[in-house]
């Protein structure tokens, strides 16, 4: 009779990896688009590894589907060999002086790509060898990435520790109103909020903690303003106020190159507004050496 241990042994790491996918996305044909197989194949490989550990894992009835108390289980345990692979590589690649590695990063749309080339110059200054993989998602999905261990590291706007994530402040960015250099305001150095009491306004999806910063400050400023559009992205934002007549509230650093090319006008608030950036990462996460040091990069005073 065979062993439950021998049956282990047979598990390769590639049915770990998509059965953990699987789970994580809640869908078969989802692990299968991650993993680069068909969603007929996915579901072969889900059924024999069921055969091979002699237990239904998980039930295909429900939608999405739900993890049995054998799925979840096996789950953790797909997830700490999978975790403790990636820690292996990499403590193997530096053992071996290779420099190697990858780090995989997930950002908020907003932080600047000019900013990332630079660091990731440095990263491969650093270590020539080694891989830099970046990923630009909504801020839900950068700790939803996080969490499912699919990044070492994310990097938000206004971030929040959890149970299972940890955050550590990065930089913090003033905010300025923005506008089309035909209006109104533009050429102006500072104004009060109180200014924009009633005007046509470029706004963040609500959904967005930016926006609801926004929105808080406005509102301790008595000030309402005529919502125009929405947008999850500040590219968009700037492409609308230089083709309409209306104002936002937006990073200053993310106008650099629109001010200098008198795309866009900024004025700063009188009353100061803040968007502070963080870093996250999982908790109890071992970091292998290519994330150190680009962690090491991204908290450093010149970055």
């Amino acid at each position: 009779m065979r062993s439950p241990y021998a049956t282990i042994l047979a598990v390769d790491f590639t049915q770990l990896l998509l059965f953990r996918d699987i789970v994580q996305s809640r869908s078969i044909s989802r692990g299968a688009v991650m993993n680069g197989v068909t969603q007929s194949a996915a579901s072969q490989a889900l059924q024999e590894l069921e055969r091979q550990l002699g237990v239904q894992l998980l039930d295909r009835s429900r939608r999405p589907l739900e993890v049995l108390s054998a799925g979840r289980l096996f789950y953790d345990f797909a997830r700490d060999v999978l975790r403790r692979q990636q820690d292996f590589t990499g403590a193997l690649d530096e053992m071996k002086g290779s420099g190697g590695g990858t780090v995989r990063v997930a950002a908020i749309y907003s932080v600047g790509i000019s900013e990332m080339s630079k660091l990731e110059q440095e990263f491969y200054r650093r270590l020539p060898m080694a891989q830099l993989e970046v990923n630009y998602l909504r801020p839900e999905k950068v700790y939803q990435a996080v969490a499912e261990e699919r990044v070492d590291i994310g990097l938000v706007s206004y971030p929040e520790s959890t149970r299972d994530i940890a955050a550590l402040p990065w930089r913090e960015e003033t905010m300025v109103v923005a506008c089309s250099p035909a209006h109104g305001f533009a050429g102006r150095k500072s104004m009060s909020p109180t200014e924009l009491d009633g005007v046509d306004f470029v706004g963040f999806d609500e959904d967005l903690p930016i926006s609801k910063d926004i929105e808080r400050f406005l509102r301790e400023h008595a000030v309402r303003v005529h919502i125009l559009s929405r947008f999850d992205n500040i590219q968009s934002m700037k492409e609308a106020l230089r083709l309409g007549s209306g104002v936002s509230i937006l990073p200053e650093p993310m106008l650099h190159i629109e001010v200098q090319e008198g795309w866009l006008s900024a004025i700063r608030l009188e009353d100061l507004l803040i968007r502070p950036l963080g870093i996250i990462h999982r908790r109890r996460r071992s970091f292998p050496r290519a994330a150190q040091v680009f962690l090491e990069l991204l908290r450093a005073p010149a970055a």
